[in-house]
């Protein structure tokens, strides 16, 4: 007869398996491919808060405060919980790493963050305006990608600054407005730009 502790202890594995096989089931994902989405769970044993200052902030010049509200896919409805992973370059347009830098930040650079919206939807964060490649390639921007709860990550357009040069006639034309426009108007003040961009889930995201 075999020991009712070992029956037990197995029957906590067995259905331990089964509820970890139907979580990673229920992570669907929408958006199409995204190579680097995962980076938006490399935030390890951070307590995420609906604020946060992105690294080398105090350095550097203009600074920039960026703020907004997440909704559910309603439109209307708040999101609250929902994961924001945001980067972008320096003021060289270089994504800068490290030798320490670790998993994404070695190609995203480590000008990262991670803010998780509060019970009315809202989010932001302190940072500084970055610039355009060296090449000027592309106009000035912050990449975004959203983690919800059952999703795995995707990303959204980047915001893109409405003053900007670069932000052409073509390159408003190219934007799918995922999660909504990212174009931002942005305000002059005396020692900070302020922008603010809300999002609604799900919109313009493919197989939402």
């Amino acid at each position: 007869m075999k020991d009712p502790f070992v029956i037990v202890v197995l029957l906590f594995l067995t259905t331990l398996s089964a509820c970890s096989q139907e979580a990673e089931k229920a992570m669907r994902q929408v958006g199409g491919p995204c190579e680097g989405c995962e980076a938006a769970l490399e935030y390890g044993d951070q307590i995420l808060k609906s604020s946060d200052t992105l690294p080398f902030f105090s350095d550097n010049e203009p600074k920039l405060h960026v703020s907004g509200t997440v909704y559910e896919n309603d439109g209307v409805t708040p999101a609250e919980g929902i994961i924001l992973y945001v980067y972008h370059t320096d003021r060289n347009g270089i994504y800068p790493s490290t030798e320490e830098s670790e998993g994404w930040a070695r190609r995203h650079g480590d000008i990262r963050g991670w803010i998780q919206t509060d019970e009315n939807g809202r989010y932001e964060f302190w940072t500084f305006r970055p610039a355009a490649y060296p090449s000027r390639s592309e106009p000035e921007h912050i990449h975004i990608t959203i983690k919800e709860p059952g999703l795995i990550p995707y990303y959204i357009e980047s915001f893109h600054f409405e003053d900007d040069p670069l932000l052409d006639n073509s390159e408003r034309a190219a934007m799918n407005n995922r999660g909504g426009s990212g174009i931002v108007a942005v305000k002059h003040g005396d020692d900070i730009l302020t922008v603010e961009r809300d999002i609604v889930l799900g919109l313009n995201i493919p197989s939402y």
